[in-house]
């Protein structure tokens, strides 16, 4: 019986070719979008999700209140991870965590390194596992060091590194540290990266000895290992008595300056983080959130493709089963019954799932390193590739085949004997299900077409977006050499003097934008100010800084040349300038650390965080002797080419074993725009999948309606009508449709969007022409879609129509 179903299934398939084709097109792509964009978001939810202790690990961090309500802060001083472990009970273990980037010399090589300096509770911690070397107490020494398998095959090639001794620059000296372990490379799905390890106390003078014992300087993150027995709410109210003693002064000036408390009455909150939220915090705007919105999005895209795909299989089943109703009335009347026509039109329904589901994966395999590409992603088909999620894969396949292909089967074992060899479907008044599921289709398409439209226009203006500093003419880099900051810009200075294409050279601490490293840094800094407390931005900049970016001094002037002379001055932005609220600006001055800072100059407001935040008050120092980090050399117009050639052959020759990392400050910019620019390319791509989709669906309904209403069209014409009246009479129904679905998402949309706009600080304001455009490319598509069949129908020959009857 099964042998008799598959051949039939055969033939009929292939008797009907062009619709086996259509649904093996939609479905394949279907399948092979979905499965690549599925991967992509479950590689994405599973960060940090392969730490055997990863659910009790937390984050610790702190919810304080200020100028504008709660604000979160994860920085922590030198002793308070010693401190809370001896004092709040539940802590099992607990690491300072420090990311930075090392010079390592090794004989006559130097290598740039990405480093994590942290306690030795952190291997026990986390499960980075030692595979060689001492697996008990790998950095109890400040002079060991831990390496990934990558990082010491790519400094001693085949040599055995342990007991390996290298250099690492620290504070101008070449430090030796001797190779104690080797560490599995980490999985993809890490939020922690790193070359080497290092004991926290290794870090240089300006990292760890100044910050010795002082509460008041916040510099690294904390991790901490909850007991088994302490849940983290719990822990969370015993910190509070800690919280009042370690943060006294903290807290009685956040009184005294009105500010509001928690919901728990307190200023100072200890929280935690579990580890598998981190990746997706957000510690910029007040309390702490933690969106996971990106794969989830990607994941309802792949679905709503998906669902799509099934639609168009359902609606062109149908469409199929016009043609064979005195095939089903002619089985009937020789004794079938509807179980058996059921399992024979399911299992032609099953056949063409399993060959598309089987093309789907060939094809997520061939476009998957174009995919990792694009979506600068490492995700792969292995990312599935496990017992829960195969389950869950062959149940959705299973449920998917078992609705979408059983539904028509379903429908067409139902119909008479006598209805079926009349060669006629009942349709009248019985076209809800198809018509609602046309509607949804469209909606759908609609709304990522809307998203894409209004995604495309916020990153246009953020990209585009006046910052305030000169972000098209200056070539940014890190200063990543062996000569102390100071010297490296002098010599940067002298070798680019004579070179027609270089205006100035300057320097700072903080980096504009995302750096091409994929570095950024920030220093806040808090200070009393006439009884209050007030909290700054802090830049230490290199003389020229103003000039180089062209930054607008409002008031006063501009540090001098020799900036020994302005060691002791400062320079405000207006948001700074607003905070201390003085009637004269430039006769303040602010007291730190026993000296006294005068205000010479206000510079206008500029954007140097991201633009979901508003502009902070800042303070540029014009310290000697200061770590600076980051060159700007501002360029002329003219040849910006040959001047960014120039500037990376000055740095070649300063420092010839440094890797040369500059780029525009305008691509720097552009890297913050990442994410956004995934969401319209995610977006983007589904939108368009989802009019394709659903246009061959339509083109399945034209087929259905132009085959039932074959004949009614040859007598329409016969008593005289027109070409363009039966191509409107078999049209209006379908862009009714349409602009149903317009009318539905168009809402919808409208309120997603002004909720995702909400979360920048600086977006556009949405109009109605976004929306009219979206619906427009939907109604003109559908209408291109559907004229291919009705105007061939409109223009065929009536006699043919009525030949039978």
């Amino acid at each position: 019986m099964f042998k008799n179903y598959f051949k039939i299934a055969l033939r009929n398939l292939w008797k009907n070719r062009t619709f086996t084709a259509l649904n093996v097109v939609g479905l394949t792509v279907a399948f092979g979008v979905a499965l690549l964009l599925g991967m992509y978001a479950v590689f994405q939810l599973s960060f940090d999700r392969f730490h055997e202790h990863g659910d009790e690990i937390y984050q610790v961090y702190t919810e304080d209140s200020g100028l504008n309500g709660i604000e979160a802060n994860i920085s922590k001083s030198e002793p308070f991870a010693a401190a809370l472990k001896d004092e709040v009970t539940g802590v099992e273990k607990i690491t300072r965590y420090v990311s930075t980037g090392v010079l390592l010399s090794q004989e006559d090589k130097q290598f740039g390194l990405s480093t994590a300096y942290v306690d030795p509770d952190f291997f026990e911690m986390f499960s980075f596992p030692i595979i060689k070397g001492d697996t008990k107490n790998p950095i109890t020494s400040e002079s060991s060091v831990v390496m990934t398998e990558l990082a010491a095959k790519r400094i001693f090639g085949d040599e055995e590194p342990i007991g390996q001794t290298v250099s690492i620059l620290r504070d101008e000296q070449q430090v030796p540290f001797t190779v104690t372990a080797i560490v599995k490379d980490f999985p993809n799905t890490s939020s922690m990266g790193f070359d080497i390890v290092l004991n926290f106390k290794s870090q240089n003078e300006h990292g760890y000895a100044r910050t010795i014992g002082r509460w008041d300087m916040e510099n690294h993150e904390v991790y901490m290992q909850l007991a088994e027995s302490v849940q983290p709410d719990q822990f969370e109210k015993n910190t509070t008595d800690f919280t009042q003693l370690h943060y006294k002064n903290e807290i009685d000036n956040a009184k005294r300056d009105g500010f509001q408390p928690n919901t728990e009455g307190l200023y100072r909150q200890l929280k935690l983080l579990p580890l598998a939220d981190v990746r997706f915090a957000d510690f910029n705007q007040g309390a702490v959130t933690v969106s996971r919105t990106m794969p989830y999005l990607v994941l309802g895209i792949s679905i709503l493709i998906l669902f799509i795909a099934c639609v168009n299989f359902i609606n062109m089943s149908i469409a199929k089963s016009a043609q064979r109703l005195r095939e089903i009335g002619m089985r009937k009347t020789l004794g079938a019954n509807k179980k058996q026509l059921f399992f024979q039109f399911w299992g032609e329904s099953i056949l063409v799932f399993l060959i598309s589901i089987g093309l789907g994966i060939l094809l997520a395999v061939v476009l998957l390193p174009y995919f990792q590409t694009l979506f600068k992603t490492q995700a792969s088909l292995a990312t599935l590739i496990k017992p829960s999620l195969l389950l869950v894969l062959i149940l959705s396949v299973l449920l998917i085949t078992l609705i979408a292909g059983g539904y028509p089967a379903l429908l067409m074992s139902r119909l008479g004997t006598l209805q079926s060899l009349k060669g006629k479907l009942d349709v009248n008044g019985k076209n809800h299900l198809r018509n609602s599921l046309m509607v949804l289709q469209f909606g759908i398409a609609i709304l990522l077409i809307s998203g894409t439209l209004v995604l495309w226009d916020q990153v246009e203006f953020m990209r585009t977006k006046d910052l305030g500093f000169n972000k098209d003419q200056v070539i940014a880099f890190p200063l990543n050499g062996q000569l102390n900051d100071q010297q490296a810009i002098e010599l940067l200075r002298n070798t680019l003097q004579d070179k027609p294409n270089i205006v100035s050279v300057t320097a700072s601490n903080n980096i504009l934008g995302l750096g091409k490293d994929g570095s950024r840094s920030t220093s806040i800094l808090g200070f009393e100010h006439k009884g209050r407390g007030v909290d700054t931005h802090m830049v230490v900049v290199d003389a020229d800084y103003i000039e180089t970016l062209d930054l607008n001094i409002i008031e006063g002037r501009s540090f001098r040349k020799n900036l020994a002379s302005d060691s002791l001055s400062v320079i405000i932005n207006e948001a700074m300038a607003k905070q201390l609220n003085e009637d004269d600006i430039l006769a303040s001055q602010i007291d730190l650390d026993d000296a006294v800072y005068s205000v010479v100059g206000v510079i206008k407001d500029f954007n140097f965080q991201e633009l979901d935040q508003n502009i902070a008050p800042m303070t540029l120092f014009a310290l000697p002797n200061w770590n600076l980090r980051n060159v700007y050399v501002k360029v002329s117009s003219q040849n910006l080419e040959q001047a960014y050639t120039d500037v990376k052959a000055a740095w070649k020759t300063i420092e010839p074993n440094a890797e040369f990392q500059g780029s525009f400050l305008n691509e720097n910019i552009d890297r913050t725009l990442r994410n956004e620019r995934t969401m319209i390319t995610m977006i983007g791509s589904g939108s368009i999948l989802a009019i394709i989709l659903s246009c061959i669906g339509l083109f399945a309904m034209s087929l259905l309606i132009v085959a039932q209403r074959k004949k009614e069209i040859g007598v329409r014409k016969i008593v005289g009508a027109s070409v363009s009246a039966i191509t409107i009479l078999l049209t209006k129904d379908f862009l009714k449709l349409v602009v149903i679905a317009f009318l539905i998402a168009s809402p919808i949309a409208w309120w997603a969007m002004r909720n995702w706009l909400q979360n920048y600080a600086y977006h556009i304001d949405l109009n109605i022409w976004m929306f009219l455009l979206a619906g427009g490319i939907a109604v003109v598509i559908a209408m291109l879609t559907i004229a291919v069949k009705t105007i061939k129908a409109a223009t065929s020959n009536p006699v043919d129509a009525l030949r039978t009857e």
